[in-house]
């Protein structure tokens, strides 16, 4: 029987998420005996890893289910839920709506199509401060309307979101009271994993152009980023052409690379979690100043 619908290399993100879950375990239940300096250390590589996951593991699953059969994708869709702390059913349908807007600008109505644009909260047709982006973005989600609007086309995968999230809050009680105080340590560290997904998200489209689709995202082609981020630096191959698969993203880019040019693809040369830092980033920024 065939296990992987696309390609073997996709063992590689599915023992990550292994390892993903095993280290958040092990950061409960080690807890006690490591020092707190140490409990830090890891806190740190904890909120680091849940970006890491959402946007390079979590997120290729999505457009490209790594299983054939379909009942081991729902598997794996519970195990990624567990490893990142939400459903991830309903983060599938909220980065779908993404994709139908692709970072679009407010209409007349002051509405987007999708929901982690970084214009929608933005003023004067400007994209968002990348402070409160980052910091708020946590908290915008509605999880009774995203259940509903999956359940209108979707009523088990609506069940099995939910489900996928009273299974995680049931693991999550669990390691209450197996160490109150361990959970509660890393509750802070799993808000600033949170918000390091959202700058993530943020330099994925700042100077990225809503308006065209070949440079609706931000590429970064950084080989040591993309290698541990499972290609996710290739952004705007990514929105230019969804469906393709995480290993094909830099042939993909490069047959599209000239028009790229031409159209006025963004490209920086750091991780997009570092789009600050980028010199391409400051440079558009004096040039719109000027």
């Amino acid at each position: 029987m065939k296990i992987f619908a696309h390609t073997r290399w996709d063992l590689a993100p599915v023992l990550a998420a292994v390892a993903h879950l095993a280290f958040d375990v092990y950061l409960i239940v080690g807890f006690e005996s490591r020092p707190l300096w140490l409990s830090a250390i890891l806190g740190c590589l904890y909120a680091v890893s849940i970006s890491w996951n959402i946007n390079s593991i979590s997120h290729n699953f999505i457009h490209t289910p790594y299983f054939k059969p379909r009942w081991m994708n729902y598997g794996f869709s519970l195990l990624e839920s567990v490893a990142i702390g939400f459903s991830q059913t309903y983060y599938h349908w909220v980065h779908m709506r993404h994709h139908s807007g692709n970072s679009d600008r407010p209409n007349e109505k002051g509405e987007t199509i999708d929901m982690l644009s970084i214009y929608r909260y933005g003023r004067d047709g400007q994209p968002e401060n990348v402070w409160s982006y980052t910091f708020l973005s946590f908290f915008r989600d509605s999880l009774g309307d995203i259940h509903k609007a999956i359940a209108r086309n979707r009523p088990f995968d609506a069940a099995w979101g939910r489900f996928e999230l009273y299974f995680f809050l049931g693991l999550a009680a669990i390691a209450l009271i197996y160490d109150w105080k361990a959970v509660l340590f890393f509750v802070p560290f799993y808000y600033i994993g949170n918000c390091l997904s959202s700058l993530n998200g943020y330099y994925e489209h700042l100077n990225g152009d809503p308006d065209e689709p070949i440079a609706w995202g931000v590429s970064s082609h950084q080989p040591f980023y993309n290698w541990l981020w499972f290609g996710n630096g290739y952004h705007a191959e990514h929105h230019y052409r969804p469906r393709t698969h995480w290993t094909k993203l830099p042939a993909l880019h490069d047959q599209i690379k000239e028009e790229q040019e031409k159209n006025g693809t963004h490209v920086i040369s750091t991780c997009h979690a570092l789009g600050f830092m980028a010199k391409e980033n400051r440079q558009s920024e004096l040039s719109h100043e000027s």
